[in-house]
C-alpha cells in the first residue's frame, strides 16, 4: 500500500508497504478514507519530535471503516464509519481511569500514531486499543465534519476544559491557525463573556472576522494594550497560547491578569524560557501538556447537534498520492490554507499507482 514516511530530519517520502495485519487481539485495522495535515507532523519533519522513529508512516489526523477488528474488540465492527483519535490509551492504567491518556502507561500508550508506530498517511492504519481510539460516526455527520475530531479539535476541546472557564471570564485566544480556531470553537461552548483572538496573518484575521463576528480581533504588536483595554480586572482571566512562538509565550503571562490561568496548547520547537523574576507576584497558573483525548464521543454529539462545526477549516483537497505537494502547501501558509483534506488514493489499474510530489 501507499505510505508516505518519514526517513530522517528534512525528509518524508512515499514508500510501498504491507497492507497492516492485526498484532493484537484488542487491534483494529482502518481503510482511510479522509486524512489531513497536522503541525505536529511538520515538528516530526523539522526533527523537533525526538521520539518519532524514522520509517514510521506519518499521519495521526484521519477517519475511515473499519475492515477487521481482533477477537476482544466490542465497541466497533468492520464496515462502521470511525473517527481515529490520535492518542492511544489502554483505559484500564492509574493515567487512563483519571482521564489522563496521554500519559498511558502502555507501550504503545500516547502520541503513537504516526510517531512511534506507523500512522494513518497511507490506505490503511492498525489501531492498538481500538475500542478506545476509534468512536464510530453517527449516520448524520459526514467525513469532512468528523475529519479533525480525533486530534486538533479533541485538542481544542482539552484545553477549554482544563481552562475552567467561567461566565464572567475574558479569555484571550492567542494564534487563529487551526488549531486555534478549534479552541476558538470549544471556548464559544463556554459562553464566556467575551473573547480575545490575538493573530498577526491578515489572512487569518479575515477567517476570523468572516466565520466568527462576534469575537475581538487584535495583533501581536497591541495585544497587551488591547487585553487590558478590553478586561475588567487589567489582564485576561484565562489565556490560551496556541502559536507556539518565544513572542507568544511571553505575551500569553503579559496578557494575563494577576491569578489568571495560562493554558499552554502549542508544542514548540525548543525549550521556552520561565522568567520568574519578572513573573513574581503575578501568582500565575500554567497549565501544559499533550492532548487528554478522551472525549471524543461527546465531540462528535456536540457535531450532530450542529454546536461545532469545523468544516469551514478545510480550505484545500489532495489526494493521497499528491501529498507531497499538499505538505509544501501547508508548510508555506500560502493560498489561505487552514488545513488540507487528504483524499483516498485513485488507483490507475489493480496494484498500482500515480504518485506526485
Amino acid at each position: 500500500m501507499l505510505a508516505y514516511t518519514y526517513i530522517r530530519k528534512g525528509e518524508f517520502r512515499f514508500m510501498d508497504k504491507p497492507k497492516p495485519a492485526l498484532q493484537d487481539m484488542r487491534d483494529a485495522i482502518v481503510r482511510v478514507t479522509l486524512g489531513s495535515i497536522c503541525t505536529s507532523d511538520l515538528h516530526i519533519k523539522h526533527g523537533s519530535v525526538s521520539r518519532a522513529v524514522p520509517g514510521i508512516t506519518v499521519g495521526h489526523e484521519m477517519v475511515g471503516v473499519v475492515e477487521e477488528v481482533g477477537s476482544e474488540v466490542v465497541s466497533v465492527r468492520p464496515g462502521d464509519r470511525v473517527t481515529v483519535n490520535v492518542e492511544t490509551f489502554c483505559g484500564e492504567c492509574f493515567y487512563c481511569r483519571h482521564g489522563y491518556v496521554n500519559n498511558c502507561t502502555d507501550p504503545d500508550g500516547g502520541w503513537a500514531l504516526g510517531c512511534r508506530i506507523d500512522g494513518g498517511q497511507a490506505e490503511y492504519v492498525r489501531v492498538p486499543h481500538a475500542d478506545q481510539g476509534l468512536n464510530r460516526i453517527p449516520d448524520t455527520v459526514s467525513d469532512e465534519q468528523a475529519l479533525f475530531v480525533g486530534d486538533v479539535l479533541a485538542t481544542g476541546f482539552w484545553a477549554a476544559r482544563i481552562s475552567d472557564i467561567t461566565p464572567d471570564d475574558t479569555v484571550l485566544i492567542i494564534g487563529a491557525g487551526p488549531t486555534g480556531i478549534c479552541t476558538l470553537l470549544c471556548v464559544m461552548l463556554k459562553q464566556p463573556k467575551r473573547i480575545i483572538v490575538c493573530e498577526q496573518s491578515e489572512e487569518r484575521c479575515r477567517f476570523v472576522q468572516e466565520h466568527y463576528p462576534n469575537v475581538l480581533l487584535t495583533k501581536p504588536e497591541n495585544c497587551l494594550s488591547f487585553v487590558r483595554r478590553h478586561s475588567d480586572h487589567g489582564g485576561a482571566d484565562r489565556v490560551l497560547e496556541v502559536a507556539g512562538t518565544d513572542e507568544s509565550f511571553r505575551l500569553a503571562w503579559e496578557c494575563a491578569r494577576p491569578n489568571a490561568t495560562v493554558t499552554i496548547v502549542a508544542l514548540y520547537d525548543h525549550p521556552q524560557l520561565l522568567p520568574l523574576p519578572d513573573m513574581y507576584g503575578k501568582n500565575l497558573t500554567f497549565k501544559t501538556g499533550g492532548v487528554d483525548g478522551c472525549d471524543c464521543a461527546e465531540i462528535l454529539r456536540l457535531i450532530a447537534q450542529g454546536k461545532i462545526d469545523t468544516t469551514p477549516l478545510i480550505t484545500h483537497r489532495f489526494p493521497l498520492n499528491r501529498i507531497g505537494e499538499a505538505y509544501r502547501l501547508f508548510e508555506s501558509k500560502e493560498d489561505g490554507v487552514m488545513k488540507i483534506a487528504v483524499e483516498e488514493v485513485k488507483k490507475s489499474a489493480p496494484g498500482t499507482y500515480q504518485v506526485a510530489g
